[in-house]
């Protein structure tokens, strides 16, 4: 394990043995196996991931059921033209809350990611707010994950999805609970097979929209000119109706990019986090932007807005529109493929569900958010009691036996991609509060370990998008006629969640907004100072073509 260091060092909490000289925290050299341990709780976790585990991971968790099936919803309501602005505008958006973690996580790699930031730079009661709000996205994705593994084996088989469930259920808590270095494996090789059969997909796609198919049929832009680029949303006429459907695509496309910004919820258990997360941030985002882009344009061109496949809520490859796609060209093979794969991207978005809200679980524990029962780790440095609640949360998927596993699944969707959007407006509000912070004090950025791109431009551009999305989330159910009491609840409901959390949090421990010039960004920045990562590794051989990860 570690080595001794002097005793005569003060001991401050979170820290390794720090020193007070002023105002000054000077923290020792301190290292272990796995490099420098500056936070008490790197020594505690088991540092098992990589950094190409870390890239890998976030593209696996940006690639799923968004992509492979509710591609299809966005296009029915959208057009192909309004899908594909929709994905791409969000692609765009959540550049902000990505660079903005990634840049306060370099400085601060600790287990939890923005909600110990918010503790630090913000107001304890915003640390405890989007803790449990995180807490929460998880009890409710985890389910949604499963339930969707299930439904998508209702594909091959009709056996009760009860069984599929327990299956499913079991190998999720068996994955988080053995060694990190497992689970980080297991990610990396799902998020190989989706970016293979992204790939293999657009092939396919050109090639028929070539006229390779097995019909000899070019389609070109055949379906952008009939029924067109864009669809009379709601059956209302003109440019409002064509905007509609645009604007509904957003609530598909976050849920879609949901979780890409997870990259550095479990910074203390990842090898050299100063370099490895901003190199996940920087090549992650541009990647997953091409995946989706592409992949939005491509089946575009294939499949009409008003195929009555594309509104089928079956969950399994049947409503995937490259499923669709490759049906009308007479392509018998794809179907089976498609499901394999998303049926593991399903359990992959779980795996990583569960292990990101166990740390997020962790870290309000260690900051006392949380009951201290979520501190204790297990002797391969893993948090099992906070595994082993969340885990709990699995067994309302088995809500599916009594209704119908696609509706449920909607329901589950729509809480996630609200959730995700205040997690993303909180991200960028913390980040301006450590950005004015560090120019109050006079600080300049150059000392940090990774500067972000565009800031803090991208950050304020952010939160004002992301409330508007959150407030026109559920504007159908505004409109004559179109009242939905499930869709107003689970577009709204966490609004007001957030809201109690905070205030109530405030008003029982009396906390208070952390002013700018006693913002402890120095502190941090000395400890990155006095605690440098070993230089990488020269990349030699085929890894010099590797484009994947580093």
């Amino acid at each position: 394990m570690a080595e001794e260091v002097s005793s005569t060092s003060s001991k401050q909490p979170g820290f390794i043995d720090s020193e007070k000289h002023g105002d000054v925290v000077q923290v020792q050299s301190y290292y272990d196996e796995d490099g420098p341990v500056e936070f008490e709780e790197k020594a505690e976790l088991r540092r098992g991931l990589y950094q190409r585990h870390i890239q890998m991971i976030a593209l696996a968790g940006a690639i799923g059921t968004g992509l492979f099936l509710g591609s299809g919803k966005a296009i029915a309501r959208g057009g192909p033209l309004g899908a594909l602005l929709g994905y791409t505008f969000t692609g765009m958006l959540v550049t902000a809350p990505v660079f903005s973690v990634a840049e306060m996580s370099a400085l601060v790699p600790l287990s939890g990611g923005i909600i110990r930031h918010a503790e630090y730079f913000v107001d304890p009661a915003l640390s405890f707010a989007n803790g449990w709000n995180s807490v929460y996205s998880t009890m409710v994705s985890l389910p949604a994950e499963i339930v969707a593994a299930a439904v998508i084996v209702d594909f091959w088989t009709t056996i009760n999805n009860g069984v599929w469930i327990t299956v499913f259920g079991v190998l999720l808590v068996l994955s988080n609970i053995i060694l990190v270095r497992i689970y980080g494996e297991l990610e990396f090789g799902f998020a190989t097979l989706k970016i293979m059969l992204i790939i293999g997909l657009n092939i396919m796609a050109l090639v028929v929209v070539c006229g390779g198919g097995p019909d000899h049929t070019a389609y070109g832009f055949r379906y952008w000119h009939n029924p067109g680029p864009l669809v009379q949303y709601l059956g209302i006429d003109g440019s409002l109706g064509r905007f509609l459907g645009f604007w509904t695509v957003f609530s598909n496309a976050v849920y879609a990019y949901s979780g890409v910004e997870n990259i550095s919820v479990a910074a203390a258990e990842v090898h050299c986090p100063r370099r490895a997360i901003p190199i996940a941030a920087k090549r992650i985002f541009w990647r997953v932007g091409i995946f989706y882009v592409l992949s939005i344009f491509m089946v575009g061109l294939l499949v009409p807005s008003n195929d009555p496949d594309l509104l089928r809520s079956t969950g399994t490859a049947a409503q995937s529109p490259f499923v669709i796609a490759a049906t009308r060209a007479g392509i018998k093979v794809v179907p089976s493929i498609i499901n394999a794969v998303v049926l593991t991207s399903a359990w992959s978005a779980g795996n990583s569900g569960l292990l990101n809200g166990s740390r997020v679980l962790y870290g309000l524990a260690r900051e006392g958010r949380a009951p201290a029962i979520f501190k204790r780790t297990s002797r391969f440095g893993i948090p099992y009691v906070s595994v082993a609640f969340l885990s709990l949360f699995i067994c309302l998927g088995y809500m599916t036996l009594s209704n119908t596993a696609s509706t449920v699944f909607g329901w589950f969707q729509d809480l996630v991609s609200v959730s995700a959007l205040v997690n993303w407006t909180i991200i960028c509000t913390v980040y301006l509060r450590f950005f004015y912070a560090m120019k109050k004090q006079g600080i300049s950025r150059d000392r940090l370990p990774w500067k972000g791109y565009g800031q803090p431009y991208l950050a304020w551009v952010g939160v004002f998008a992301f409330i508007l999305l959150l407030l026109t989330g559920g504007y159908t159910t505004f409109i004559h006629g179109q009242w939905d009491t499930e869709t107003f609840v689970s577009s709204y409901i966490n609004i007001p969640i957030i809201f109690t959390l905070y205030f109530g949090f405030k008003f029982i421990k009396k906390t208070k907004i952390i002013p700018l010039d006693q913002v402890p960004v120095m502190k941090f920045i000395e400890i990155a100072e006095n605690n440098p990562e070993p230089p990488p590794k020269p990349v030699t051989g085929w890894r010099r073509f590797n484009v994947l990860w580093s």
